[in-house]
């Protein structure tokens, strides 16, 4: 989408226009779904959240400062919520038996054993990030399932620079630590070295 298109859009969506709204919440649906479920790892709990985040945003279209992203004040709505979501539910985590393979971990392979094996490697890697706690699991999500700077990575988790820099150092470190037990309790693929390392 061009950003002359998302500003005209955006600017009618504050002036009240619901059918821009909606516009935009087509066009951000699944972005802000795949980092719910990253974060949360349930299907009907990412939809809640994903239905939240825009509601949220809705109501707050006039707080949003149009010289930054709109794509990064969204995720940062929806960073906030599942954060708050995680906090209530005293971190009890959901079995990724029931996940379905989602959004940007799809495979298009053509082979059905090569797509099969993709899937349970995706599903491999989102039980790892469900061992992280909230705070370190964001950042990695947030850089290489989003591909968002440093830069934007703290204006989506309202933190430093170098806090961001420190938090995914961490996250690698505790992401390593968590598939070499899961790895020595079986067997699981090898985890992308742009996740395990950069």
């Amino acid at each position: 989408m061009e950003r002359e298109q998302e500003a005209r859009w955006l600017e009618e969506a504050r002036a009240g226009d619901v059918e821009a709204f909606c516009r935009l919440v087509e066009v951000y649906q699944r972005p802000v779904y795949n980092l719910a479920y990253r974060m949360l790892g349930n299907p009907e709990e990412a939809e809640d959240a994903t239905q939240e985040t825009f509601l949220r945003a809705f109501t707050r279209l006039h707080q949003y400062d149009p010289r930054r992203k709109f794509s990064t004040w969204l995720l940062s709505i929806a960073n906030h919520h599942c954060i708050d979501r995680l906090r209530r539910q005293r971190m009890t985590w959901v079995s990724m038996e029931d996940a379905p393979h989602v959004g940007q971990m799809e495979s298009h392979l053509p082979q059905p054993e090569e797509a099969l094996m993709a899937q349970e490697r995706a599903a491999e890697i989102q039980a790892l990030l469900q061992e992280l706690e909230p705070e370190y699991r964001m950042p990695l999500v947030l850089r290489y399932w989003y591909d968002l700077s440093y830069q934007e990575i703290a204006e989506v988790m309202g933190l430093t620079l170098a806090a961001v820099k420190t938090r995914l150092f961490r996250a690698r470190q505790k992401l390593a630590d968590a598939y070499r037990r899961a790895r020595s309790a079986g067997s699981w693929a090898p985890v992308p070295d742009r996740v395990a390392g950069e």
